[in-house]
């Protein structure tokens, strides 16, 4: 409960209608779960409308309505907020709403095209190390201290999002990590949140099918950077084109890592095999588990952040050295018997397709083949389609197009869509096999011993969307049962 002048603090006003000094129980920005005591905020979102159910939420109880149009006939018993923006409203009185609970703790936001999840799971898992109890927002999960509570967004809405911040200061955390989308930032799902750092990976081609162009895409995620306080950091990658267009505008302090260039946070990679890395990090040599060039970039910026946050260099090299990655991410198992190795990844974008292929091709020791399972989601950017099939085909011995999450969409024409990118040379490379499950057993069927089998595109998820139905579907899962039986 609060008051209600309390939480409207720092929210862009522009009229109050009714009283003021009203007790909150609870806020809502669905409908739907609006009641007695209620404060409702009425988002012009992507698809809805939430002015349209402000009747609705007034005779369910609402005491409270915040909206950009006021209603033509106005309740006395309700009091009617307008503002000029509901959504970066709706953070700002969330985040009054629990206490500003990003003040009691320092929170950390990861973004970029690939590597947030890593990151800020590493970030969790290096901090617990470290003595520290953390809390974490990621694509797979959320955590507080050693509670796990699932996620269903890569950033949650506002209202969720402080609710579990305040969850992570009741329960005693002093770090939170979370990733940061684009949407996010865009849909001011963030707004009001005090940030202690924030980090960039890179940038490549996603998310088109909202932000329209890719200059809209990197101006978002440079909006991020330009809200960080003077009081905060702010760590990019040298070695992206745009790691230091990230940073131009911000008040933070500046770091860069990099592998390239002069940056404070400064790596090498010695050795990179199936047994992790070997680097040096600011001339310190480490040995870590992970594996691939683009988790030496993550444990860069990793180490980098922990350095901003105070903590002492040899452990954290210390605690790093022992850690795995994300579920999903590169993670690998290799069959008893055949010796095949099974990847499954979350590379969803041609980028991330090509550094992990990349990846593979430098761990091979001889002529293995390298065998690709790839699809493409539904309702997503169709414009990296094709580039994805191009990818897939150029760094594959052989690949096997098929079905990620189609969800509305007809898996078919979303496979021709993929098809519409390759050459002549890269015609003679795929098959074609829309049943996802049937598709990783051919793909095992035509491997070899040692051969290594890519499964990209769905990495943590345990379900396949299809026409709006989740179906339980686990590639890591289908990959140890194909395994058992190649083994018999």
């Amino acid at each position: 409960m609060a008051n209600l002048q309390e939480i409207v603090y720092k929210v862009g006003i522009r009229s109050i209608q009714g009283e003021r000094d009203k007790t909150i129980d609870n806020l809502q920005s669905d409908s739907r779960r609006a009641g007695p005591g209620s404060l409702f905020i009425a988002v012009k979102g992507t698809h809805v409308d939430g002015h349209r159910y402000i009747p609705d939420v007034i005779a369910a109880g609402a005491t409270a309505i915040v909206c950009e149009d006021l209603p033509a006939q106005l309740d006395p018993a309700v009091t009617y907020i307008q503002v000029e923006d509901a959504s970066i409203a709706a953070g700002i009185i969330a985040h009054n709403f629990y206490g500003q609970p990003s003040d009691h703790l320092k929170l950390v936001g990861v973004t970029g095209t690939n590597g947030k999840t890593t990151i800020a799971t590493l970030l969790y898992k290096l901090f617990s190390c470290l003595g520290h109890k953390s809390g974490l927002l990621s694509t797979v999960e959320n955590r507080i201290g050693d509670k796990v509570v699932p996620a269903t967004h890569t950033t949650p809405d506002p209202l969720h999002l402080n609710a579990l911040l305040r969850q992570m200061v009741d329960a005693g955390c002093t770090y939170a990590f979370m990733e940061t989308s684009s949407h996010a930032i865009h849909q001011h799902r963030i707004a009001g949140l005090h940030y202690a750092g924030g980090l960039f990976s890179n940038i490549t081609h996603d998310h088109l099918d909202y932000h329209k162009t890719f200059e809209e895409y990197i101006r978002v995620k440079k909006s991020f950077f330009d809200s960080l306080p003077s009081d905060a950091f702010a760590i990019s990658n040298a070695d992206d084109k745009r790691g230091a267009v990230m940073l131009q505008n911000t008040n933070a302090k500046k770091y860069f890592y990099s592998f390239k260039t002069l940056a404070e946070f400064k790596g090498r990679i010695l050795e990179n095999n199936l047994t992790g890395l070997v680097m040096s990090v600011n001339d310190q040599e480490v040995h870590f588990r992970l594996i691939g060039e683009f988790n030496a970039y993550n444990l860069l910026a990793v180490y980098g952040a922990a350095i901003c946050l105070g903590e002492d260099k040899n452990e954290i090299l210390r605690c790093l050295s022992t850690l795995d990655g994300a579920e999903g991410r590169f993670d690998y198992s290799i069959s008893p018997k055949e010796k095949i190795i099974g990847i499954v990844d979350y590379a969803h974008t041609p980028d991330a397709l090509i550094n992990v292929l990349a990846t593979i091709q430098k761990l091979r020791k001889g002529h293995e083949k390298i065998i690709t399972v790839v699809g493409a989601g539904g309702d997503r950017d169709k414009t990296k389609r094709p580039l994805m099939g191009a990818a897939a085909c150029e760094y594959s011995d052989k690949v096997i197009f098929t079905s990620d999450n189609p969800r509305s969409e007809d898996p078919e024409q979303i496979i021709r869509d993929i098809e519409a990118g390759l050459n002549t040379a890269a015609k003679r490379k795929y098959l074609k096999i829309t049943d996802r499950r049937e598709a990783i057993r051919t793909a095992l069927n035509l491997a070899g011993p040692e051969d290594i089998v890519l499964i990209a595109g769905k990495g943590h998820e345990k379900y396949q969307d299809i026409k709006g139905v989740k179906h339980p579907f686990d590639d890591k899962q289908i990959l140890l049962e194909f395994f058992e039986l190649l083994d018999k």
